[in-house]
């Protein structure tokens, strides 16, 4: 119980004493941080045989707030933990003369505590409030710089995108807690038959916003307009995560009608924002539909039936895609841009930073032995196993094919160009990216221990 508390209430306290005392950002948000990184370590350590753990707190009659820690819960919580402390890192160095650092990390770390509330959510009105949260927190992020032009109106417009797309959600949770008669969502998930279908295609619904699935994957490449430790947080364990975390979830209960529709929508993805990726003409933009094309090839997963791939890929993208953005936020740093052409030989005045921000794109494209090739291989190998393995089984290879595509080219600009003396040492910066960039090349050695705790089998791929 002290460790499910302190993985929520480590960076929400933080974050409150930050915006309370605007003092000292940077230590606060680290300490928090650092806390809530050692309570979802703990507390991953406490189920790893199996065993949940709990928290009830009274609500509205017969509907209480629960928290669950299970094997899965637990590891979603040490992704997002592991995560926002070394993007708090990063952060420390990036946002050093920002003179509203206090609300920058104030703000961050709410927004850490509500995606660690909602992974951790037993029920579905908490899953509501932190969805709300999370959202909201989100629009402040992007538009942190709101003085600037267009900043406004890219968080306006990620905001409407989502808040649309969040009606699917309202909509399958209250049919499900209707038909079930509980809120607590393991005991939702025995729904079956047209309900579950309906509330499957209606929880898609609020993924495509979410994760920005085709067609509403537009608002993503505007959130670019934020700073670049919001790009990787919201990219990577967060807000985008949290459409591909709710099908995951909810998987059990999704019938085939619901999973062939979730995965044509994230083939098409994968194969579009691939694209998209492929002819951007700035970095972020290029890593951002990146994203999207990523999210899309967890959904085939999902689609396929194999939930647990969609799951390796997700912890695999978290650390790689993070890496990329704090890669590409040094190269803004001494380009003061992220426009491709501008951006042509910064790799070469920073080899430390190219080499980490190559081996994170090298991880994405599926080299092995890095994390995404693990990942990757699991959920090429259900799309060929899936029913539906004409449908998925091209658009999966499609986007890991892109995927390279596109990570080559970005790694051709920044190496090809003219070089420039970079600007200034980066060492918290370089700490916050090194350390992600490591997870990037080594986690897929961890999941098939992690396949054995969560219960879960995937199948060797053939050829």
């Amino acid at each position: 119980m002290i460790w499910l508390s302190l993985t929520i209430l480590a960076p929400l306290g933080a974050g409150l004493t930050t915006l309370a005392l605007r003092r000292m950002p940077e230590a606060i948000a680290l300490t928090g941080a650092a806390l809530g990184l050692a309570g979802a370590i703990a507390l991953l350590a406490g189920v790893a045989g199996g065993a949940d753990v709990t928290a009830t707190l009274p609500f509205l009659p017969d509907l209480p707030i629960l928290l669950v820690a299970s094997p899965l819960t637990a590891t979603l919580a040490l992704v997002v933990a592991t995560v926002a402390a070394m993007v708090l890192t990063y952060a420390a160095g990036y946002m050093a003369h920002d003179p509203e650092r206090p609300r920058f990390f104030g703000t961050m770390l709410m927004f850490v505590a509500a995606m660690q509330l909602l992974v951790l959510s037993g029920d579905w009105i908490t899953l509501l409030a932190a969805w709300e949260m999370i959202g909201f927190a989100s629009y402040l992020l992007i538009g942190f710089w709101h003085r600037r032009k267009g900043v406004p109106g890219a968080a306006m417009r990620a905001f409407l995108y989502t808040r649309t797309a969040d009606l699917g959600l309202y909509l399958a949770a209250f049919l499900l807690i209707g038909i079930a008669g509980t809120s607590e969502i393991s005991a939702t998930l025995s729904t079956t038959g047209t309900p579950a279908l309906i509330a499957g295609l209606l929880l898609l619904f609020a993924a495509m916003g979410k994760s920005a699935q085709v067609p509403m994957q537009d608002w993503l490449m505007r959130a670019m307009a934020g700073p670049t430790p919001v790009s990787a947080l919201l990219h990577s364990a967060t807000l985008v995560a949290a459409g591909a975390i709710l099908l995951i979830r909810t998987a059990p209960m999704l019938p085939g009608g619901a999973l062939l529709a979730i995965g044509i929508v994230g083939g098409a993805t994968a194969v579009i924002a691939g694209l998209m990726a492929l002819a951007a003409t700035d970095l972020k933009r290029l890593l951002a539909a990146s994203t999207a094309s990523q999210y899309g090839l967890m959904l085939i997963a999902v689609g396929a039936g194999a939930p647990v791939a969609a799951l390796l890929h997700l912890i695999a993208h978290a650390a790689i895609k993070s890496a990329l953005f704090l890669g590409a936020g040094v190269f803004q740093h001494d380009r003061e841009s992220t426009d491709l052409d501008t951006l042509a030989g910064a790799g070469r005045a920073r080899p430390g930073i190219f080499a980490g921000f190559a081996l994170a794109a090298l991880a994405l494209a599926g080299l092995p032995p890095l994390a995404a090739f693990y990942s990757k291989d699991a959920i090429l190998a259900a799309a060929l196993d899936s029913p539906s393995a004409a449908w998925f089984l091209p658009l999966a290879l499609a986007g890991s094919v892109l995927t390279g595509a596109y990570m080559g080219r970005a790694l051709k600009v920044l190496w090809s160009g003219t070089p420039e003396k970079p600007r200034d040492k980066v060492p918290l910066m370089a700490v916050g990216m090194g350390v992600l960039v490591i997870l990037a090349a080594t986690l897929g050695f961890a999941f098939k221990p992690l396949e054995a705790m969560l219960g879960a089998h995937l199948d060797e791929p053939g050829w």
